[in-house]
């Protein structure tokens, strides 16, 4: 044989063997930015605030997660400036080593108070807590149960586990119930969103603690997008429904409400113990910065402090629902200050998004896999600090797009 032939040949298997080679066909996204219509990684120039500064121009931003609008409050700010004073910009290791300042533990003390229970646990990142959490708690012969639309996060903790995962339709009872029936004499550990962050949606805890009851499973809440909106003074959605002593474990984040960046579980104290030292998300990572954990210190005050601002919030959501509703907008099921706007195809919802920013609203696009197909979306939410005008604009810009793209009459 042609020794040149073997030597194609050859080369020819080592390209196809190429781990980058998925790298070179993935071509989607330059194709989005090739048409104008790639709507991830934009730049923004200033603070999240209700107005951003995206190219030197201001832009209506409902795009964002600072749901009290705490993240440029001067309380906060001024927590976080001390602390990097005090403690500088870093830990330089891990809680379990060098990285536990007394800051930490006086944060995971009002944490647990804040949220009614007797113990809780800071984490870097809120990702990292679902990691940490689902992998330490879930063996090889548990069972872990999710909602198909949970977080990713919680998706990916239990793919880290070593435990069986089952999946019932999205806040469908029925179908939670039949898994359950089916995995009755197993341990269980049922997890659940309480806000749905794609569709602002409610998770219905009433029932799903009934059913944990009657099959024996315990109940671990993601309250993400809950904690600082849903509730009476703010706790989130197990104070919505009255049942906070019916959770086991509540988890949550500072990228939302609490105006940082991290994230904490609370539960018993044997719970919270035993994580503490099985969590490799935990172990492993760095420990959260101390400007972080003062900021977060500092809103959790504001949030008792000035219950006026979770009022104006949910002003500014009946507001926005009623005005997509009448439009003639879908918004699903949403019944909190995430709002989406479903507008079927994945190319409608890029192009959607950038004609909105030309009218200067900055709103972040949602496609499948995140959402099921035909039911690609525009999320738009909402904060405390958007005034009727900010919102008067917003609504006019999506009539005007809406009615160009043939959305809406």
């Amino acid at each position: 044989m042609d020794s040149r032939l073997v030597q194609d040949s050859s080369m020819a298997v080592r390209k196809s063997a190429d781990i980058f080679e998925k790298c070179i066909k993935f071509t989607k996204a330059k194709e989005l930015m090739s048409h104008g219509i790639y709507p991830y990684f934009r730049v923004i120039e200033s603070e999240q605030s209700p107005e951003v500064i995206m190219s030197g121009r201001r832009m209506i931003m409902v795009g964002s997660n600072n749901y009290l609008g705490l993240t440029n409050h001067p309380k906060v700010k001024e927590a976080a400036i001390e602390a990097i004073r005090k403690y500088g910009s870093g830990c330089a290791g891990s809680r379990l080593l060098n990285g536990t300042l007394d800051i930490h533990v006086a944060l995971e003390e009002k944490l647990a108070r804040f949220m009614r229970k007797e113990a809780a646990l800071i984490f870097s990142t809120g990702f990292q807590v679902n990691l940490g959490v689902i992998s330490a708690l879930i063996g090889k012969d548990d069972i872990v149960i999710i909602d198909k639309m949970d977080h990713a996060s919680i998706i990916d903790g239990c793919r880290l586990s070593y435990g069986d995962v089952k999946k019932f339709k999205h806040n469908d009872m029925a179908d939670l119930k039949r898994v359950l029936e089916e995995n009755e004499d197993r341990r269980k550990l049922i997890i659940v969103d309480g806000v749905f962050s794609m569709e602002g949606d409610i998770a219905n805890l009433p029932e799903i603690i009934g059913l944990a009851k009657k099959y024996s499973a315990r109940v671990m809440l993601d309250d993400a997008h809950g904690i600082g909106v849903l509730g009476k003074t703010g706790r989130g959605t197990a104070e919505h429904f009255g049942l906070e002593d019916e959770i086991d474990i509540i988890m949550g984040t500072y990228s939302k409400s609490l105006a940082s960046i991290g994230g904490f579980i609370a539960g018993s104290e044997n719970t919270v113990h035993y994580i503490k030292h099985f969590a490799r998300s935990l172990i492993f990572s760095a420990s959260p910065p101390p400007a972080s954990v003062a900021a977060v210190s500092a809103a959790l005050d504001i949030i008792d402090g000035e219950p006026e601002r979770r009022e104006m919030l949910w002003k500014n959501t009946r507001k926005m629902l009623k005005g997509f509703r009448e439009m003639g907008f879908e918004v699903g099921p949403s019944a909190t200050p995430i709002i989406p706007v479903i507008v079927g195809e994945n190319e409608t919802a890029f192009k959607m998004a950038m004609m909105l920013q030309e009218e200067g609203v900055f709103a972040n696009v949602a496609v499948s896999p995140a959402v099921p197909n035909g039911k690609a979306l525009i999320r738009t939410s909402y904060m405390a600090t958007h005034t009727d005008e900010h919102l008067d604009i917003v609504l006019h810009a999506f009539e005007k797009v809406g009615k160009t793209l043939g959305l809406i009459e």
